[in-house]
């Protein structure tokens, strides 16, 4: 056999390995806090987009019937779509270690790359923090702070270039705030997190963006004030809030914040001291809620 014989050999080997490689491969979409909110919305417009026609989608809350009922509230842009639903608790370090559990049980089915990782899942509540249940305040550090973090460790390895992460922060991240100390603290945490991250990760080809929404029409409003108020005050669509930040990600930016009255107050935080700010909101942003 001639050498050019062996280099056409062995280029055709290449090839079918390279071809096999990427039909076992999967590329999986993963939301957190995916059965309502901003999870739900994010899980709709990627569904509904011809660029992620062979992705899979894996879908994860604690509630396997509120993920179920999400589900059919999802239109695919192709039919041979596939989506998974995963009913678990990723609150803490516990919560860490079951995701962890299932990404290898997924490995072992088949190899797969992780193309978007959006950390959805968090919650707040309202009120002064010598008021609020301590327990339930450490439960939400573990939650949106721990498991965000634990998640977006756990996940490197599967990331490759052109990936993304989307980690939910907040407005709430850009001063502290009385009546919402805890919350705000955390998602200072998550904002200040994701872009160390970004900048780690920018020359791999991975990027990081930190979605920081002010008030939305969610249910966070009912949560975080523990039924005392249903909905926000004068919250914003969530679709539009979701199709910007995808924007800002197809173009690798480290944040994003749409309506211009948030990003007119991202700015001026900048100007204001941080005790004043905590000052201010403790004596007049009052929120209802129940104890």
């Amino acid at each position: 056999m001639s050498q050019l014989h062996k280099a056409q050999l062995q280029f055709s080997l290449l090839k079918v390995r390279y071809l096999d490689y990427n039909i076992i491969m999967r590329k999986v979409i993963i939301i957190t806090g995916a059965n309502s909110g901003l999870g739900l919305e994010f899980a709709k417009q990627l569904a509904a987009s011809k660029n992620k026609a062979d992705c899979e989608f894996w879908l994860i809350a604690r509630n396997y019937e509120k993920l179920t009922e999400a589900k059919h509230n999802i239109s695919f842009s192709t039919s041979e779509k596939q989506i998974k639903l995963f009913a678990m608790d990723i609150s803490g370090k516990n919560g860490v270690a079951q995701f962890d559990s299932l990404l290898r049980k997924e490995k072992e089915t088949a190899e797969f790359c992780i193309d978007m990782l959006i950390n959805n899942a968090g919650f707040g509540t309202y009120g002064p923090f010598e008021e609020t249940p301590l327990e339930k305040e450490l439960n939400m550090i573990d939650l949106n702070c721990t498991s965000l973090t634990g998640i977006c460790g756990l996940c490197l390895p599967f990331l490759q270039k052109g990936s993304r992460i989307i980690n939910v922060s907040s407005l709430a991240a850009f001063l502290p705030l009385g009546n919402f100390a805890v919350y705000a603290a955390t998602k200072a945490y998550v904002l200040s997190f994701s872009i160390a991250l970004a900048a780690e990760l920018r020359d791999k080809g991975i990027f990081v963006t930190a979605l920081c929404p002010g008030s939305v029409s969610t249910n966070f409003a009912n949560v975080a004030s523990n039924g005392a108020r249903e909905k926000v005050l004068h919250g914003k669509d969530p679709k539009k809030v979701v199709a910007h930040c995808l924007k800002k990600v197809s173009k690798g930016k480290t944040t994003a914040i749409w309506a211009p009255k948030w990003k007119m107050t991202a700015f001026i935080s900048r100007f204001v001291s941080r005790y004043t700010g905590a000052r201010y909101t403790y004596l007049f942003n009052k929120r209802p809620y129940k104890q």
